[in-house]
């Protein structure tokens, strides 16, 4: 399935994307190595042992990429304009190494545009979940969308 216009969308659209992906020691330390990111509780499997959680936790800003990558195919692929803006992204429980992640969305408002009448604003709830059905993170997303031609 591709991405869907703005006219196809309804608020209480709901998708269980389905894809998922086992985040791997190498997804964590190429995120962390290519952003810049030393954190040693995301690259140091010592430190983080004498951390709280005993282990490596995954990069958080890994972990919101995953979310909005494995969302794309089902919500926006070939038919976003523009991603407006994240908000309201929380992560709620850490994600470690292994761990195996789902996306869903919802649509929570929709929003013609005033400015381009070729397209409307559609506000995604992502929530991704472990292995566990537990919410690791979740977000906001606001996207300018085309309209059916």
């Amino acid at each position: 399935m591709t991405g869907r216009y703005y006219d196809d969308w309804q608020v209480g659209d709901r998708i269980d994307h389905p894809i998922r992906r086992t985040v791997t020691e190498t997804d964590n330390l190429l995120f962390s190595a290519m952003t810049h990111n030393p954190q040693p509780l995301h690259i140091d499997a010592e430190a983080a042992k004498a951390s709280e959680f005993g282990q490596i936790l995954v990069n958080g800003t890994f972990t919101f990429a995953l979310m909005v990558g494995l969302s794309v195919g089902e919500t926006t692929l070939g038919t976003l304009v523009a991603n407006l803006g994240y908000d309201q992204l929380v992560m709620p429980k850490p994600v470690f190494l292994g761990d195996t992640l789902r996306a869903t969305t919802e649509v929570t408002a929709l929003k013609d545009s005033r400015s381009r009448p070729d397209a409307g604003i559609v506000t995604f709830t992502h929530e991704l979940h472990n292995q566990r059905d537990e919410v690791v993170c979740r977000c906001l997303r606001t996207a300018l969308m085309q309209r059916r031609p």
